[in-house]
């Protein structure tokens, strides 16, 4: 019997990685995770990336097969009887269809929001261009890079290890009360980002406590090329 209840392709996955206060994550944190650094700092990432050939319990729903997808998400551990899974938790997700939302707040119990998307992809000969936008109050908002084609493999304890290499994610209930989402997938090939453009009115989308990052520039900027994924039912910690 099958266990997973959507299936999908991510593909060019663009991951703006930045620096913050662990102060700013922790009132997030779901019960009987914590949180998870890379050499010793606490991350944010602003992901964009493309959802193409959706299935919902093994059905495509039309107009909701292909679809941009923005993630704001921090990243988490929880240890389960001496495995240390590596999750991401998710603070807001920007579809543009509200279809989506509705499926992903009422079904998938996460924190989407509609807004209108757009995205581009373009084959430059050597390079590969991609990018994701979005409109919030009649402001248009990016993340974009231009990246090299050739592709390599995902290293160990690297950088695109910690921000690409997850398969857990986990979402906060209540104080007492934690959902973790199994989500299957290989492990991704990442593309050398020669350039990239991040515009985002962070106060504007996410809160006050996010508005220093409108001045701040991004530690890392990672490119994925994405694979076929399986969401599976979820798993309640208390």
């Amino acid at each position: 019997m099958t266990t997973h209840f959507l299936r999908a392709e991510w593909n060019n996955l663009i991951m703006a990685n930045y620096v913050v206060p662990k102060e700013l994550l922790l009132p997030y944190v779901p019960y009987k995770t914590e949180l998870d650094f890379f050499q010793g700092n606490a991350y944010l990432s602003l992901v964009g990336f493309k959802f193409l050939n959706t299935k919902l319990f093994g059905f495509s729903v039309p107009m909701h097969v292909n679809f941009e997808k923005v993630n704001l998400r921090f990243y988490v551990k929880y240890n389960d009887n001496g495995f240390i899974k590596r999750g991401v938790v998710f603070i807001k997700e920007i579809v543009p269809k509200k279809g989506i939302a509705l499926v992903g707040n009422n079904l998938y119990t996460e924190n989407y929001v509609t807004m209108k998307m757009k995205n581009f992809h373009k084959d430059n000969g050597e390079n590969f261009e991609a990018g994701y936008e979005w409109n919030y109050k009649n402001k248009w908002n990016k993340i974009s890079v231009v990246a090299s084609k050739r592709s390599k493999k995902i290293v160990p304890d690297s950088c695109e290890y910690f921000f690409a290499d997850h398969y857990w994610d986990y979402l906060k209930m209540s104080e007492t009360k934690t959902y973790e989402y199994n989500i299957e997938h290989p492990s991704w090939e990442t593309l050398k980002v020669i350039s990239y453009d991040v515009d985002c009115d962070f106060k504007a989308l996410y809160g006050d406590k996010f508005s220093f990052l409108n001045e701040a520039k991004p530690a890392s900027v990672l490119m994925a090329k994405g694979s076929e994924i399986r969401i599976h039912k979820k798993r309640v910690l208390e």
